[in-house]
C-alpha cells in the first residue's frame, strides 16, 4: 500500500526539526518538507540536508521573496495598515505567501496532508490553515502542537537530542524568533515579563540600538508612482532591493524598533519586540506623500480601512473576500499618490525632511498666513454659522430643560 504523502512547512528550526521525526513515527507517511525563503538569504543546501537527516524523502526551497514583497507587504503599506498602532505585521503576511506555496507544491507532489510546527498558543496556526482551507479546502492539516505530549520548548529540545537531531538553541538562549526581508521578530525569555525593558545590545540582529547609531543625521529619499516605491535616493531598484537598501540605511541609524504587548487573536496577550526598519521608514514615506496628495474625506476614510485591513492581515484573511475588496479601494486611493519623499534619520527617529508630488493639494497661495487675494475670510463666518447649527439646536434643547 502506498504511503501517505505529508508537506512539511520546514524552517530548520526546533520545532519543524522534529516534527520530521514525529510523523514518522505516528504516521505510516513520507514527509516531503518545504521551506520558504522570504528574503534571509539561508542557506539552501544545509537546509535541504538537515531535512533530509532528519528523516524527510525531498526537501523544496522556494524563493518567494519578490511575490513576497510585491504581492503582500506593498499593499498592506499602500493601505498603511498597522496593527494596534505599532505592529507591522512582519510575520503576519509572511504566512500566507509560504501556505500558497505550500498548497502548490503539496497539489505537485501528490500530498493529502499539509503540517505546520505552529504553537496552539499562536496566531500562526490560523493564519497558515485559513490559506489552505482557502486554496486546498481537501487537504488535511496536521499541527502537532494541539495533539503531542511535548508542552515546551524545554522539551522540544530534550526530543532532539535525543533523536540526535541539532538544535540552533539552547535552553538557557532560546528566543522565539521569526526573519523575513521584512523584519525579525523576538519572544520569549525575559520579554515575557512586560516590566522588563529588552536588552538591545544583546538582541537586536537587524539594525543598531539608537543609543549607538551614529551622531550624525542622514537623509534618504524615496519615490513613489501610484503608491508604490520606485527609487532609494534617485536609484531605481526592483522590490527585493528595496526594501534591502532600507534595511541597510534605516538600521544603521537605530530606526524600526517595536516593543509592545498586542492581542493576539487566540484570545491571550503577548509581549514582543519586532525590528523593521526599512519598513518604518516606507511606511513614514508613505503617509508623508498621502498627506500631500489625498483629499481630506478620502484620507480619514482610508484611515478606517487601514484598521480593518490590518486586523485581517494579522488574524490570517489575506484571502478572504472582504481583504480583496478593501485592497481594490486602496488601489484607487493611490492613483495620485505619486512623488518624492525625503526623511531625515537621526538615533532612532525618523523625520520628515520635505515632499513633492506633480499631484499635491496643498496650495500656498491659499494656506499662506500672508496677505493674499483668493481666500475672503469673511466667508468663514457662514460657514461656522452652518457648520455649528445642529451643536446650537443641542445647546438650545439642553437649556430649555435646565440641562445646560
Amino acid at each position: 500500500m502506498t504511503k501517505e504523502k505529508i508537506l512539511l512547512a520546514y524552517s530548520g528550526g526546533l520545532d519543524t526539526s522534529i516534527i520530521i521525526p514525529w510523523l514518522l513515527e505516528h504516521y505510516d507517511c513520507e514527509v516531503i518538507a518545504m521551506a520558504g525563503e522570504v528574503g534571509i538569504g539561508i542557506d539552501r543546501q544545509f537546509l535541504i540536508d538537515k531535512a533530509l537527516k532528519c528523516g524527510a524523502s525531498a526537501c523544496f526551497v522556494e524563493d518567494i521573496s519578490e511575490e513576497f514583497i510585491s504581492d503582500f507587504v506593498i499593499p498592506t503599506m499602500k493601505a498603511g495598515a498597522v496593527y494596534e498602532g505599532k505592529y507591522l505585521l512582519g510575520t503576519s503576511f509572511a504566512r500566507p505567501v509560504i501556505a500558497k506555496r505550500m498548497v502548490e507544491i503539496a497539489k505537485r507532489e501528490g500530498c493529502t496532508a499539509i503540517a505546520h510546527g505552529c504553537t496552539g498558543k499562536g496566531n500562526d496556526q490560523v493564519r497558515f490553515e485559513l490559506t489552505i482551507k482557502a486554496l486546498a479546502p481537501e487537504m488535511k492539516i496536521i499541527a502537532p502542537w494541539r495533539i503531542w505530549d511535548i508542552k515546551s520548548r524545554d522539551e522540544e529540545i530534550d526530543y532532539a537530542n535525543s533523536r540526535g537531531i541539532p538544535v540552533p538553541v539552547t535552553k538557557e538562549d532560546n528566543y522565539s524568533m521569526d526573519e523575513n526581508l521584512w523584519h525579525l521578530s523576538h519572544e520569549g525569555m525575559d520579554l515575557e515579563d512586560p516590566a522588563n525593558e529588552p536588552n538591545y545590545d544583546r538582541i537586536l540582529k537587524l539594525m543598531t540600538s539608537p543609543e549607538k547609531a551614529p551622531d550624525v543625521a542622514e537623509y534618504v529619499e524615496i519615490e513613489f508612482i501610484k503608491g508604490t516605491p520606485v527609487k532609494v535616493n534617485g536609484k531605481s531598484v526592483d522590490a527585493v532591493s528595496m526594501i534591502k537598501t532600507l534595511n541597510e540605511i534605516a538600521g544603521r541609524n537605530g530606526v524600526g524598533i517595536v516593543d509592545m504587548v498586542e492581542n493576539r487573536l487566540v484570545g491571550m496577550k503577548s509581549r514582543g519586540v519586532y525590528e523593521t526598519p526599512g519598513g518604518t521608514v516606507l511606511y513614514a514615506a508613505h503617509r508623508e506623500l498621502e498627506l500631500l496628495t489625498l483629499d481630506r474625506e478620502t484620507l480619514h476614510y482610508k484611515d478606517l480601512v487601514a484598521i480593518r485591513f490590518a486586523e485581517l492581515v494579522y488574524y490570517g484573511q489575506w484571502f478572504h473576500p472582504l481583504r480583496e475588496a478593501l485592497s481594490a479601494f486602496v488601489e484607487q486611493t493611490q492613483q495620485t499618490v505619486t512623488g518624492t519623499v525625503k526623511l531625515k534619520l537621526y538615533k532612532g527617529n525618523c523625520l520628515p525632511a520635505g515632499t513633492t508630488s506633480p499631484f499635491s493639494l496643498y496650495d500656498e497661495e491659499i494656506a499662506t498666513f500672508a496677505e493674499d487675494d483668493v481666500y475672503d475670510q469673511a466667508d468663514a463666518g457662514g460657514f461656522i454659522n452652518c457648520f455649528g447649527l445642529p451643536t446650537k439646536v443641542v445647546a438650545q434643547m439642553k437649556k430649555r430643560n435646565e440641562l445646560l
